[in-house]
This record gives C-alpha cells, structure tokens and sequence, in this order.
C-alpha cells in the first residue's frame, strides 16, 4: 500500500483512538440513565459477579463499545475505503439522474418475483433484463447516495457498505435501490460499465481475521440469499483488496490499526502532540512517527533544523502548534506551510 495512504488511514486509526479514550467509563458514576435495562439485568447479578463485573459497568461499556462500532460504521470504513480506491461518498437526485419506464415496471417485477420466491437471484440476468427492457418514457430515477464511488476509464463502481448486518426489510429496500440506480448510471454513463455492490468490511461468521465463506456469511442474515446474488456482494478482504487493487489488503490495515493501538497510545500520542519533543527529543519523535506511518511528520522532524534557522514568524508559528488538536485531527494547514517550505528550499 502506497505510504501516503497508510499515513491517510493512520490519521483516521489516531482520531478514532483519541474520541474513544476521551469517552471510556472511567466509573460506574457516569453511567446514563437505563432502567429497563438495568432491571432486566439484575437477574445476571450472580453471573456478573462471578465473571468480575456488575450491571453498571456492564452498561457503561455497551454504551461504550455501541460508540466504536458506530465510529467505525460511520467514519473508518467509509473514509478508509474512500482513500483506497480515491474515491468519494457520492448523492445522486433523481430528478437528475432517470430511468425508463419500462425498466421501473421491470425492476417491481423483479423484486416481487425474489420476495415471493418465483425467482433466484442473478446479478448478470437482472442486469441483462433490466438493460434489454430500456425503452418508454424517461422517469425520476431514486434518490440515493453511495458511501464509495470511483470511476476509472472503463468502469464506474458504487458501493454499498454495510458494518452490521442488515435485517430482511433492509436489504429488499436496499436490492431495489441499487437495481434502479445501476438502470439510471447506465444512462447517464453509456460508455462505462456500472458496478454496484455491496460491501462488509469483515466475515463474523470466519475463523480468521480476514478469512471468508460467501455462502455461510449470507445464509447468516434473515433472507439475504432471497434477494441476493453472491456475485452483488465484496466481503472481507475481498473488499478491501478489491477498493485497493492490492492482496491482502484487509491485513495491511489490520497491521496499521495494531501498531497504533498500543496500551501506550495516549502516552506518545502526548509526546508527539508537545511542540518542544520535536525540537529537544527529536528521535522519539521521529520514532513514534514514523511507527505510526507519519511520514510528513517524520520529513518535518528531519528538518526541524532549517525550519528553526528560517527565523520566519509563519514557520516558528506552526513549529510550535500541535500536530493534532484536541478531538485528535490532524493539522493538515501546520503541515502544509512546513512541508511547502521544506520543499522550496532544498531541504532533505
């Protein structure tokens, strides 16, 4: 994976980290509210405290844990994949974007035939129906955004990206959508193929990290294979590696989220977000850095010498501001202005 877009994960992995340690129930004190589920609970009292817990902490860290994998659905799978492929989170209106006619009727037919079990599910007929039945009036296609688009001379690509698994309503909502929108991308794309998946960034159901079983993880969720095709869908690392153009994938940002999360995060995220350790412990600095994939970061302490001897208010200025602020984003202005000097004046 090209360095400059594990420093771009690396960023994500370090925000994430930083909001999750701010928001740790450090006691049972700040626990919210939640007598239904308290009262439910109690009846685990015994089994809580044989395994060393209670109920308040048992909520504190649901809550907690509900937190991360909403951070992740909404922020490191999304902006992960998006670096991957250099792509983007794309809208379309329907008012914008239409369909036929004929091809709205087909596409109802479709799914009445999947929810009634008349019908398979078939990535390659549905699109080859769908493309044959482009004829009538041109109407309103969906409204519908996609968490990742790109496009490339040949092809236009849209996923779906899904962190939980979705129940049956859902994705009958979510197959007519993306039915209707491949119908609408054709037509506003005629030279390009159009792809539409759906994405997971992992297989629950799998005995490794990045291992996956299709068949297995389908027939997991609530009549996912009725509506379907195995062929609609990017699964583990299969997803990753595909948004990447690389194998193994999934492991690289494995090993990226691993060899920041250590038990010793807050303490060098401290060290490198203090102005003075990059002037008076440079190779820590340097160190953490550079274990963290920050390669700006890492040029900016090589040198932070002829940044200091610049004796440019501007420079000294952004020398002395912190890489990351308090929610734990990086400074991409303070990097900027040193690496745009660092760059135009020779420097190593």
């Amino acid at each position: 994976m090209n360095i400059y877009k594990k420093q771009e994960i690396a960023k994500i992995v370090i925000r994430i980290l930083k909001s999750r340690f701010d928001s740790f129930p450090e006691n049972e004190a700040i626990t919210r509210n939640a007598p239904f589920h308290k009262a439910f609970l109690e009846a685990f009292s015994q089994k809580f405290d044989a395994a060393g817990t209670n109920v308040d902490s048992i909520l504190s860290m649901s809550s907690w844990m509900h937190g991360l994998n909403t951070t992740l659905g909404q922020i490191f799978f999304e902006e992960t994949a998006q670096i991957l492929c250099d792509g983007a989170k794309r809208s379309f209106l329907g008012s914008e974007y239409k369909i036929y006619s004929e091809q709205e009727r087909i596409i109802s037919e479709i799914m009445t035939d999947l929810k009634n079990g008349d019908k398979v599910p078939s990535m390659i007929d549905e699109d080859l129906i769908i493309s044959e039945n482009a004829r009538g009036h041109l109407v309103n296609g969906p409204n519908f955004t996609a968490d990742c688009c790109f496009e490339d001379e040949s092809s236009f690509v849209a996923i779906e990206l899904k962190s939980v698994r979705p129940n049956s309503g859902e994705t009958r909502g979510e197959k007519q959508k993306i039915l209707k929108a491949k119908a609408a991308l054709r037509i506003m794309k005629p030279n390009k193929t159009i792809k539409y998946y759906f994405g997971f960034p992992f297989d629950p159901t799998s005995d490794s990290d990045t291992g996956f079983c299709k068949e297995s993880f389908m027939n997991s969720m609530i009549e996912f294979s009725k509506f379907c095709d195995g062929r609609e869908i990017l699964l583990a690392d299969e997803l990753w590696s595909y948004l990447s153009g690389e194998e193994n994938t999934m492991q690289e940002l494995l090993c990226i989220i691993r060899d920041i999360a250590t038990i010793d995060f807050m303490e060098k995220l401290n060290i490198i977000n203090n102005h003075e350790n990059i002037i008076n412990n440079t190779k820590l600095y340097r160190e953490i850095a550079k274990q963290w994939f920050l390669v700006d970061e890492v040029c900016i302490a090589n040198n932070i010498g002829n940044l200091i001897a610049s004796n440019r208010r501007e420079i000294i200025k952004n020398v002395n501001n912190c890489p990351f602020d308090i929610n734990g984003k990086y400074n991409l202005r303070r990097a900027k202005v040193l690496l745009d000097y660092i760059q135009n004046n020779d420097c190593d």
